[in-house]
């Protein structure tokens, strides 16, 4: 990331800089210090915020100030996998969510864009494909890395990217741990609701109960250790 920026790329993207405020997600602070170096060259009017997990993205977005983009990380501490994809497209589906992962595998890419993302950003991108990127995505289109051959989405990850956000909201509360009690209060609707939503969400899943939905879920995420530790069924 450290040749200069093309002309360019420089002026397509002055347009777009002012006031923008940019949100980084990554656990690895020499890389976010590195990509934010990067970014403030991109974009040098743009606001480059950090954090190291999925909470400090909730709390980030949270406030009152405007997200243009978040760059996430599919690895943080407490989220595996599109776990934190998919509770972030369910809570803050007005922000552009760009995936920036080390890996380039294909499928990987694939289920991302699936799942929401509004692109994919390899780490090792040069600085000419970051920006070129960027201008594509902050324009409004999805972008993937060149040379990629885009698949079909997983089985798993068509499951998830068919639940309802209703359904994903509930899911994403099942895994918090919360009875329907709880999230009926969360989602402000009645438990009958939550139920219904639950029926359907199992459905989906091929689950009869919250614990093998759970499980599934979990395993989904390519999260194993949770899928294996689900909590006994309870209704609450």
């Amino acid at each position: 990331m450290s040749e200069p920026v093309p002309c360019d790329a420089t002026m397509a993207l002055a347009g777009l800089a002012m006031r923008r405020r940019i949100l980084l997600a990554d656990d690895h602070p020499l890389f976010r210090e590195a990509l934010k170096t990067a970014l403030h060259r991109i974009l040098p009017e743009t606001r480059v915020e950090e954090t190291d997990s999925i909470a400090g993205v909730r709390a980030a977005l949270s406030s009152d100030v405007t997200v243009e983009l978040l760059l996430l990380d599919l690895k943080l501490p407490d989220s595996e996998g599109f776990a934190g994809l998919m509770l972030l497209r369910v809570e803050y589906p007005q922000v552009p969510i760009v995936i920036v992962s080390a890996t380039e595998d294909a499928s990987a890419i694939s289920d991302a864009l699936a799942m929401g993302a509004q692109g994919f950003i390899s780490k090792s991108a040069s600085l000419q494909e970051m920006a070129d990127a960027l201008t594509a995505i902050l324009d409004g289109e999805v972008w993937s890395p060149r040379g990629i051959n885009l698949r079909h989405p997983s089985h798993s990850v068509q499951v998830l990217a068919s639940l309802t956000p209703a359904q994903r909201r509930v899911l994403s509360h099942l895994k918090s741990g919360l009875m329907n009690k709880q999230i009926a209060n969360e989602m402000g609707v009645s438990q009958a609701t939550v139920k219904a939503h639950l029926a359907a969400l199992f459905r989906r899943l091929g689950a009869s109960n919250r614990t093998q939905a759970l499980a599934r879920a979990f395993a989904m995420d390519g999260d194993p250790a949770k899928a294996s530790a689900a909590p006994p069924d309870a209704c609450g």
